[in-house]
């Protein structure tokens, strides 16, 4: 078994598109690869075939390399219920929430957890590609680190440091990142990626000849800025209306909440040739729109809270009473009840606040997390629906019986008498192309195309993969760290 950790100089360099990358590579050349993430903290999930939840990144990059997702691949994922707080999943499922302090304290389980799942993946696959988590230079956060150096040392895995040009200073995040790093660890790292490039490359080469003369490391490649390139993001909210240009659009709006969850949920809406579809940030004008969709969220009540405070619950009602049309997906779902209830303080302080009310349900937060694959029909035009819940609370009331969807355990979602106002707890609702046309149908766009999210997804991966094929050294790649795989 062979393995590559790639960790960046910051956030947002690069590390899960260039490992995501990777996996199509190598499973293109017919090698067993599979991806892993010691620890991710990441609000975007996915549920895996063996009933867990990882990293979404993941989940993408598992996809990557032609296999399910599997809880192994992602054995620490953090998921904020606030700014200093996290619910703790262990192998897929939560075990508690934790506040910084006290995770610290708990971080040599939590090592112990991810080296058991480093083993059944070492014994299953040819090679692993290691995504690391922010920066490995963070001081405060090196004592008991399991996210980056710390794993790499203990696992004893080489390392590659990628580093975002667009932003500046990539010489600079290179050669501070490892100055601040130990003799052994400065010795694990293999050489430099360089990200996102764009204009002449032989006006970088000077940088790049100082840099391998100063570390007496390669440059194993530079990497270009890829435009439209759509592999879901770690956390990130993608901002700004969508890019591509068509004649008859619909017009779809969803708030940002401080604590939204699984916004990848929309990436098919945006990338639809057929839709204009906007995130709201705090306080930005709520514009009108066709269909107004309120998201998940890791803290349902506080961001119920958040929405009232923005302006949201008047804005609503007034759109409903000009005909549009209200989706809630999960916690959005939640919120359109008339009570969201949390007794045992699963995401912030026990107690129970009022819903918008639109709904006649009421639901109340459970210890045991809900954790499905689904697919099935919606009611909306008998469209397939596939998609997965991951949830803890529990809903009840006579709106449930006007079901949105029928699955294998049964109905699922709801939708008003008067058909203005949908609920469902299932996330990827429109990555499947008949449900996307049935629900954007149902909010009034005429004659919707069947736009193949998944599709693109897949061409992505395969344009990303020749891009690596294309750009990396792999003359210097291959032999250090793939000798007997590439």
């Amino acid at each position: 078994m062979k393995a590559l950790m790639i960790q960046g100089t910051t956030s947002d360099a690069g590390k899960s598109t260039l490992a995501a990358g990777l996996c199509r590579v190598l499973y293109r050349r017919g090698i067993r690869v599979a991806p892993f993430k010691p620890q991710n903290m990441a609000l975007n999930s996915a549920v895996t075939l063996d009933g867990g939840e990882i990293g979404r990144a993941q989940a993408v990059q598992a996809q990557a390399s032609g296999l399910e997702p599997h809880s192994d691949m992602n054995p620490v994922l953090l998921k904020p219920t606030s700014d200093q707080g996290a619910q703790v999943i262990i192998h897929g499922k939560a075990r508690f929430n934790l506040e910084a302090g006290a995770y610290h304290d708990y971080k040599p389980t939590a090592m112990r957890a991810v080296l058991e799942s480093w083993s059944r993946l070492s014994a299953e696959y040819q090679c692993l590609i290691i995504e690391g988590a922010g920066s490995p230079a963070e001081i405060n956060l090196r004592q008991g680190d399991i996210a980056n150096m710390g794993f790499a040392e203990a696992a004893d895995v080489p390392v590659i440091l990628i580093a975002d040009i667009d932003r500046g200073g990539v010489f600079a995040h290179l050669v501070g990142t490892l100055a601040l790093l130990s003799t052994s660890e400065r010795d694990r790292v293999k050489g430099f990626v360089i990200n996102r490039f764009r204009g002449d490359i032989a006006l970088l080469q000077s940088g790049l000849d100082w840099l391998e003369q100063e570390t007496g490391k390669p440059v194993l490649g530079v990497l270009p800025y890829l435009h439209d390139l759509h592999i879901e993001a770690e956390d990130a909210v993608p901002r700004g209306a969508s890019t591509i240009a068509t004649t008859a659009k619909l017009r779809v709006i969803a708030p940002v909440l401080p604590r939204i969850s699984n916004h990848t949920d929309f990436d098919a809406l945006r990338l639809h040739p057929q839709v204009d579809f906007r995130f709201i940030g705090p306080s930005e004008p709520i514009p009108p729109a066709d269909l107004i969709i309120l998201p998940g969220s890791k803290n349902v009540r506080a961001d119920l809270a958040f929405l009232r405070e923005q302006g949201w619950e008047p804005a609503i009602l007034r759109h409903l009473r000009y005909g549009g049309k209200l989706l809630g997906i999960c916690g959005g779902f939640q919120m359109l009840g008339k009570t969201v209830a949390d007794p045992l303080g699963l995401e912030g302080h026990p107690g129970c606040d009022a819903g918008l009310s639109l709904l006649d349900m009421q639901t109340e937060l459970q210890a045991e997390k809900q954790l499905v694959q689904s697919s099935g029909t919606l009611s909306l035009g008998k469209a397939t629906v596939t998609g997965y819940e991951i949830h803890m609370g529990m809903s009840t009331g006579p709106a449930l019986l006007r079901s949105l969807a029928m699955l294998p355990s049964g109905p699922e979602g709801a939708i008003s008498e008067d058909g203005k106002i949908a609920g469902t707890y299932l996330h990827g609702l429109f990555d499947h192309p008949e449900a996307c046309a049935a629900i954007l149908a149902w909010a009034g766009l005429a004659q919707p195309e069947a736009y193949d999210y998944r599709a693109l997804r897949e061409a992505s991966l395969n344009r990303l993969a020749d891009v690596l094929e294309a750009h990396l050294d792999w003359a210097k790649l291959g032999p250090m760290v793939f000798p007997e795989v590439i």
